[in-house]
């Protein structure tokens, strides 16, 4: 007895798995309002910086006999040579000392304060919080006259010292405000972990705390070493002599009696505007993600 078996016909062609078919998105369409705004926004931005510049670089009678948007058709530095004869090193001390004096004191004085806020607990913690959020409510103005006073009583008028004190006292209320936000997201666990290796709260803050807090901690130093190095009223206020001028007041220098010398104070403005610069390419990954902490998961 014969068996039989039917073998399945092939007709050479390969059945595949079915791939994803891509679909385009249909509602997809361009932001032009958006991207017209944008470009609109640059050209704001550009434009003053182009204007200082080219005025950086032309000569007195180029600036009053040209178009003041026109390139210079013969560019100088006469007037960044010009600047730096006119006493711009002694500014630039000046205020490079402040700014230092102030936001280095001011940055321990407010990390150890923040770390105090969020580990500590009792009423003395809270009314030191709630003092220094008070603090966030005085405008500067309207203590000039104050801080005037307690400047000559104790004799530190037209001394360097004199600015550095102020702007230690009113950098603090927002630097706690902002380290003790980005302390409370330290996870506790990492805490209670070294303290069972023997850690204690000092060891914790510097080891710890700190480093996890890095990028707020740069974020508010380049903060307030912006506000002191532009600051113009207690600069104005509290010092007289030209040996104790910072940079927003050496621009009284390039005033005549009847003109102003408008392309070296340009220059003497992008010399000021240059070591900004330099801190920003320096600490820029640390500010942006010190700015965008808290935004993504």
């Amino acid at each position: 007895m014969a068996v039989t078996t039917e073998v399945p016909q092939t007709t050479g062609k390969r059945h595949h798995p079915s791939k994803p078919v891509r679909r385009r998105r249909s509602g997809w369409r361009p932001n032009l309002l958006g991207g017209l705004g944008g470009w609109i926004w640059l050209a704001v931005i550009i434009l003053p910086i182009y204007y200082v510049v080219i005025t950086s670089l032309k000569n007195q009678a180029g600036f009053f006999g040209s178009n003041p948007l026109a390139p210079p058709t013969d560019p100088t530095l006469d007037n960044y040579v010009f600047v730096l004869e006119a006493g711009f090193t002694q500014y630039f001390a000046n205020s490079l000392i402040v700014t230092v004096g102030t936001v280095l004191p001011a940055l321990v004085i407010s990390f150890m304060a923040s770390y105090a806020i969020v580990r500590g607990k009792g009423r003395f913690i809270t009314w030191t919080n709630t003092l220094f959020l008070m603090g966030l409510a005085i405008p500067l103005h309207a203590t000039i006259i104050p801080i005037y006073y307690m400047i000559t009583r104790v004799r530190l008028y037209d001394t360097l010292l004199a600015l550095i004190l102020p702007s230690i006292a009113f950098a603090i209320p927002i630097s706690v405000l902002i380290l003790s936000n980005f302390l409370r997201n330290v996870p506790k666990e990492l805490f209670e972990s070294m303290r069972l290796d023997g850690c204690s709260e000092f060891s914790m803050m510097w080891r710890l705390a700190l480093p996890l807090t890095r990028p707020a901690v740069v974020t508010v130093g380049i903060y307030n070493a912006l506000h002191v190095w532009n600051g113009f009223l207690f600069p104005l206020i509290l010092t007289q002599s030209p040996d104790k001028r910072v940079l927003p007041l050496s621009l009284w220098a390039f005033q005549g009696e009847y003109t102003i010398n408008i392309p070296a104070v340009l220059a003497a403005v992008m010399l000021a505007t240059l070591p900004l610069l330099v801190l920003y390419a320096i600490a820029r990954k640390q500010l942006v993600s010190g700015l965008t902490a808290g935004f993504s998961k």
